[in-house]
């Protein structure tokens, strides 16, 4: 009964916003929507068999993937690995970051009969969820085919773990169906056994995000050509910003450049489609911007460098002096700000980090961040870290040291997947 009423909610929700897909698409065009794909009739070319099913949302997702998909290619490479994504930006870093160990497709619409489609043309071995995604008719599917699936690197946030409780009951027999829950922390695991499941399948093992690969730091000198950085420069880069929050950091580089012209500044938005309305707030302000595609060629002093590419920012995050975190500054509940400290970088980030209150104490505990509130905390923050570099380093190495000492989340990972989901 349950799954009819979720079907049908669906569905009335997928044909209720069809007219606004398409009106938006016809107004300013956009990425594919891959209809036939999702409705799971026909996807690209699979792997040989056997396979096994890996689901990222989107960019942060995939991203944080890549270690896992690595780790499961090495461990057992007879199988093939299908990466799905929800988003374009999510396939995109499959095919930049993973192509030739993991074949795309774009997950199914949570109907029964896309599921079942697509179940039967990858019929994988086992399915692995990144970060607590709860589809009720595909995982009842895969119960259903005795396919045994893991959530790994799962998280609960205060938003989430609200509204699952207002349906604990339908919830706990879909977590009774799978595997392993393999989740972030001790408060995430509390949070997933109070909705119902097995406390003997739960296991913390960390965030896959603290084995992230730090490539090689010679790639900084690379990165400042990118950017069209000279000798002298400064950049403090303000990554994964939401609607709101590019003005007040504006307003605080302007406010630093006054003393310290040196100073540059990149904008990466959380979501690049707003690039568009970040040049505008940058024109209306009388401010220049060159975006990362066009460079590099020279900059002109004070043009502001916008991101508008996908899978870039960590790396990037190497070459600032100062890096404040987005999505914290509006209620948007903060984004990864363990990426940059693993770069050796001071972190600075606004009051609201809820989906990531663990990450954000570790590192405030640690000596290696600071929480701003407004325009002109982040001004002077960055401000003391510019003109301490002995200050800035400390909280670098603190950030660096403390992160990298929990690291092995994708081993302890494997190791669950071994034990539950792998079957001679």
């Amino acid at each position: 009964m349950m799954h009819a009423v979720y079907s049908g909610a669906l569905r009335v929700g997928l044909l209720a916003y069809a007219p606004l897909l398409l009106a938006r698409r016809l107004r300013r065009g956009g990425h594919a929507t891959h209809l036939a794909e999702r409705l799971g009739w026909r996807g690209p070319a699979l792997p040989p068999a056997p396979r096994c099913w890996v689901h990222a949302v989107s960019v942060g997702e995939a991203l944080t993937a890549v270690p896992l998909v690595e780790g499961i290619a090495r461990r057992w490479p007879e199988l093939g690995i299908v990466l799905s994504t929800v988003t374009p930006t999510g396939a995109q870093i499959v095919e930049d970051k993973l192509r030739g160990q993991a074949h795309h497709r774009y997950f199914p619409l949570d109907l029964p009969r896309p599921v079942r489609r697509a179940l039967d043309a990858v019929q994988p071995r086992f399915f692995i969820g990144l970060e607590t995604e709860l589809w009720p008719n595909f995982l009842r599917a895969l119960a259903q085919r005795g396919v045994p699936a893991m959530i790994a690197n799962g998280r609960i946030s205060d938003r989430s773990f609200g509204r699952y409780r207002l349906a604990r009951g339908p919830l706990r027999r879909m977590l009774a169906g799978i595997s392993v829950f393999a989740m972030q922390s001790d408060e995430d695991a509390r949070r997933i056994i109070v909705l119902g499941a097995p406390p003997e399948r739960v296991v913390v093992t960390g965030s896959l995000k603290t084995d992230a690969r730090v490539e090689d730091p010679g790639a900084r000198e690379l990165w400042e050509r990118l950017l069209g950085l000279v000798p002298g420069d400064r950049l403090l880069i303000a990554g994964s910003t939401h609607r709101g929050e590019e003005q007040p950091v504006i307003e605080a580089w302007q406010a630093l450049r006054a003393e310290l012209p040196e100073l540059a500044l990149l904008l990466a938005p959380r979501h690049p489609e707003r690039t568009g309305e970040v040049e505008q707030l940058l024109g209306g302000l009388g401010l220049r911007a060159v975006r990362r595609t066009a460079l590099p060629r020279e900059r002109a002093p004070g043009q502001v460098i916008l991101l508008d590419t996908v899978g870039e920012l960590a790396e990037l995050y190497r070459v600032a002096d100062v890096v404040f975190v987005g999505g914290s500054l509006v209620p948007a509940g903060g984004h990864n700000m363990l990426e940059p400290a693993l770069r050796r970088r001071p972190v600075l980030f606004g009051p609201h980090t809820e989906n990531f209150r663990e990450s954000a104490a570790l590192l405030l505990d640690a000596g290696a961040a600071e929480r701003v509130a407004d325009a002109a905390g982040l001004a002077a923050a960055t401000r003391r870290l510019l003109r301490d570099p002995a200050r800035a380093a400390a909280m670098a190495d603190a950030g660096f040291a403390v992160v990298a000492a929990r690291q092995g989340a994708v081993t302890a990972t494997l190791d669950l997947v071994e034990r539950f989901l792998v079957r001679p």
